[in-house]
């Protein structure tokens, strides 16, 4: 199936590693122009030789995604780079406390992770919004996560921003259907990866005695498909999102947990 996505300009959050790395790719060898932003464009360059290699055209724009006007920057870039904006991959956000309960965590804390996972994709789609008005036509697509459907103890701030970000993205699809524009939501699950095995495995490891082999599978008993997700299957949610396959969706939560959250 032919998703359309040549020469769509797409703008992508976070695309350094992980998930924000592999998304990156799978835009590019979808033949996306691809517009790359970040606080730390150093970390940026390697992926974007990655898709340069791959005879995409691509652009690095630095920005503090929490600071509007930076937002607004990035979108003038964009568009004077290539004219006009279709997609926007919300995929940087960050973690906050692990392991606090809710009166443990600080203002500080839960400030600073509210700042990071929402107000950045609200400037950023806030910032894209009139480009994709002006062309009748847009795919938004947030990467939050399913701890933002279901709770999590000992992740309340981070629970809190995400379940903040489905929120932003129900009003904005509300509010901008009638321009042609989708607003989605990709929720990941645990993503296996660095983190995934040498701190979330190895935490639980330690505590049970079990080697980290052992702690995967016993993450994976969990879910419904009993295996753990993987990058390119939160790239692949994002593309179908991103796509005019997905022309008749908009405001859902697509959970990619192995059927965590629904049980």
């Amino acid at each position: 199936m032919d998703l359309n996505l040549k020469n769509k300009v797409a703008v992508i959050t976070g695309p350094a590693k992980g998930m924000g790395r592999a998304i990156t790719l799978a835009f590019a060898a979808e033949g996306s122009k691809l517009v790359l932003t970040g606080r730390d464009v150093g970390a940026i360059e390697p992926v974007a030789a990655e898709v340069r290699a791959m005879a995409v055209e691509v652009v690095v724009v630095k920005c503090d995604l929490t600071v509007g006007s930076e937002a607004d920057e990035l979108a003038a870039r964009a568009l004077a780079a290539f004219g006009r904006i279709d997609i926007l991959v919300n995929v940087a956000g960050g973690s906050g406390p692990i392991g606090k309960k809710g009166w443990e965590t600080t203002e500080a804390e839960f400030d600073d992770i509210v700042r990071v996972n929402m107000t950045g994709s609200f400037n950023t789609m806030r910032a894209v919004m009139p480009a994709m008005i002006e062309q009748s036509y847009g795919k938004i697509v947030n990467v939050g996560g399913t701890f933002g459907m279901h709770g999590r103890s000992g992740r309340m701030a981070y629970s809190a921003s995400k379940w903040g970000l489905r929120g932003i993205t129900k009003s904005f699809a509300l509010e901008a259907g009638a321009f042609g524009i989708n607003v989605n939501c990709v929720a990941p699950g645990m993503v296996d990866g660095p983190r995934f095995r040498e701190k979330v495995c190895a935490d639980m490891a330690a505590k049970l005695g079990i080697s980290v082999e052992e702690a995967i599978t016993r993450h994976a008993e969990d879910y419904a498909l009993k295996r753990v997700s993987t990058d390119a299957d939160v790239a692949n949610a994002c593309l179908f999102m991103a796509s005019d396959v997905s022309r008749q969706i908009t405001g859902v939560d697509l959970p990619v947990d192995g059927g965590w959250a629904m049980l």
